[in-house]
């Protein structure tokens, strides 16, 4: 189902992806309203929802009812954090794209600052949090994350900035040509080559509701955001064989002079042809990782969610 109605095009448009948020997302509409009005330039807000079990669609429904600057889209099933949100970016038809998250955890007192220095000539403007409050185990993994994207990752991934800022349309545009079937948006900003411009803030508290993030969760998108930000990996088979060759070598110059020295020669030669093996081993598979790399760069064609219901969109959004 579609309802369409005739509206112009913003000067800026607010994306908040949800999921079970029946806690929050009137309250958060009202937060962000209240920013926007205040900045005094037109805007939609439009909220895509990924799956609910809750009240959140009937809710975010009434709100479309009461103000038409208010979009709702509705996914047909969870399509994943990395997909969902960004399709509704590719929606938007602002002139600035503004990312923030429905449980408050983003600050929406932020938006101003981010307009302000978009409007003084900045591409991006992203929001970092100063610090983040987990345990140990969970700060680790989020860490080590961090590192192995930053060694292997094929452009800058900025810690802790988690998407919450303000993108220029043409930003969008560019990453919206890649056509990623698994987009990992905030990595993807950066590797566009615009300007970001980075504000830190304090991470909010949930105002209501409970995270829909877990370990299995955050494991996914960070084994997702890896893998989609760094085809580098695809030839790190290619390395571990160079290793495992210069070993190889070693072992076999272990065992000539170990003969020479009429010592076990050999066991050193066995171990250099089982290491010669392994390197061979590896290299094939880092071929065929650089042959998908290819198969990937010409096969990005995935629509990244199916859309169930659409909700205060002009006909030709």
């Amino acid at each position: 189902m579609t309802e369409q109605v005739p509206l112009e095009e913003p000067v800026f448009s607010v994306i908040i992806p949800c999921r079970n948020e029946e806690a929050n997302v009137v309250a958060i509409s009202q937060a962000v309203i209240r920013e926007m009005e205040r900045i005094g330039e037109s805007f939609d807000i439009i909220f895509i929802d990924n799956a609910s079990e809750d009240a959140t669609v009937p809710l975010i429904r009434e709100l479309c009812k009461n103000d038409p600057r208010i979009r709702l889209i509705v996914n047909a099933r969870n399509f994943g954090q990395m997909r969902s949100p960004t399709h509704a970016i590719f929606q938007a038809r602002g002139r600035a794209i503004i990312g923030i998250c429905a449980d408050f955890q983003d600050p929406p007192e932020l938006i101003k600052s981010f307009v302000e220095r978009w409007r003084a000539g900045a591409d991006i403007v992203l929001g970092v949090r100063e610090s983040e409050k987990s345990s140990f185990f969970l700060s680790l993994w989020r860490n080590l994350s961090y590192a192995f994207a930053s060694r292997f990752g094929d452009y800058p991934i900025i810690p802790n900035a988690t998407g919450f800022g303000l993108y220029d349309r043409k930003v969008v545009a560019a990453i919206a040509a890649l056509k990623e079937p698994e987009p990992f948006f905030r990595g993807m900003l950066t590797e566009t080559g615009y300007s970001v411009e980075l504000i830190p803030y304090a991470r909010g508290e949930r105002a209501g509701g409970r995270s829909n993030n877990n370990f299995v969760e955050l494991l996914s998108f960070a084994l997702s955001s890896v893998a989609g930000a760094s085809k580098k990996m695809l030839r790190l088979p290619f390395y571990v064989s160079g290793i495992l060759w210069l070993g190889a070598a070693a072992l076999l110059a272990i065992a000539v002079i170990s003969c020479f020295a009429k010592g076990p020669a050999f066991i050193w030669l066995a171990g250099a042809i089982a290491q010669a093996q392994l390197a061979l081993l590896f290299f094939f598979v880092g071929l065929i990782g650089d042959q998908v790399r290819i198969i990937s760069e010409r096969t990005r064609q995935t629509p990244l969610v199916v859309e169930k219901e659409r909700v205060n969109f002009p006909a030709d959004y």
